[in-house]
């Protein structure tokens, strides 16, 4: 934080002086380097309400940076990570939870869900078009050998663009343009996962899970969505309670499977986000996606339908 506010500071300077295009242009390197650099300031925190006021700010910050130095890679991740997790923790949890209630609203935060996803994945598309001039277009006629030459240092890349591509797509299974993007959301997922299948703690393994959650007709499978599941867990000594939630509201809803459901909601509840707080946020969010499906489980199942 210390970082931040110094370049601030020289930005600030910078312009109130008026000291010339390199000096605001080193001013806002520095400042975007600071920010691109990120920590856990906000993943630690445990006030899910607190940090949906204040990333907006952050958010256009970025975008406000990025008007200044369109090609800067950490801003183009940072903006693409961050507005790929501010849609799902912060507009579409928010219309699932209103859906029971208030199906037309739910619907508006929705689309607004799948705007903030796809500005996501056009941020990442700039990051990854900086080594890999042309890959929008070739990730859309032949997804595998669009990404051939990736190297390990851009798996956060992979992964957050497949992320905010195959957010779009699950919140777009009724409508054909998207489902046919699948492939390359697939795609950047399962390079990510070829070069380095432990990153960030599983993190890949449990994106997976919904990827392969989708039906067969679509190139979905249970049993590999049970396998990255499983893995998802290891990986994250099962400290994570994401990936119980989502084997919970895929995989287990789509068998009708309720006692499975149960299962894997109570183990994602007991687990504890104080016990790593780099991960405190994503855990609370988790655990209230997990306390909303429990509330609605007589919607969810057919009554005798348990194995």
């Amino acid at each position: 934080m210390r970082r931040v506010g110094v370049a601030w500071a020289c930005l600030a300077a910078a312009i109130v002086a008026g000291s010339g295009c390199s000096i605001k242009k080193m001013a806002i390197g520095g400042l975007a380097d600071s920010l691109a650099a990120g920590g856990t300031v906000f993943a630690s925190d445990d006030d899910i309400e607190l940090i949906r006021d204040a990333v907006p700010f952050s958010l256009k910050t970025l975008e406000s940076l990025l008007a200044e130095v369109p090609e800067h890679p950490g801003l183009l991740l940072s903006a693409c990570s961050g507005f790929t997790q501010y849609a799902y923790a912060f507009v579409q949890l928010d219309a699932e939870i209103l859906e029971p209630t208030d199906f037309e609203r739910a619907q508006e935060q929705r689309a607004r869900a799948r705007r903030r996803y796809l500005r996501a994945r056009d941020y990442c598309l700039r990051r990854l078009e900086l080594r890999h001039r042309g890959v929008r277009e070739a990730l859309l006629r032949d997804p595998a050998a669009a990404l051939a030459n990736a190297t390990r240092d851009e798996v956060p890349a992979l992964y957050w663009t497949g992320a905010a591509w195959g957010s779009a797509i699950a919140i777009s299974l009724d409508q054909p343009e998207f489902v046919a993007n699948l492939p390359a959301a697939r795609a950047l997922m399962e390079r990510a996962l070829a070069l380095d299948e432990a990153w960030d703690r599983g993190a890949i393994h449990a994106a997976m899970i919904s990827i392969d959650a989708v039906p067969e007709s679509a190139g979905g499978s249970t049993e590999r969505a049970r396998r990255h599941f499983a893995r998802a867990v290891e990986l994250s000594s099962g400290l994570a309670a994401g990936p119980y939630v989502t084997l919970a509201a895929s995989v287990a809803v789509a068998a009708q499977d309720r006692a499975e459901f149960e299962r894997l909601l109570e183990a994602a509840l007991a687990i504890d986000p104080d016990r790593d707080p780099s991960t405190r946020l994503a855990n609370l969010v988790a655990q209230k996606r997990a306390r909303f499906l429990r509330a609605q489980v007589d919607a969810l199942f057919v009554e005798g339908e348990s194995r």
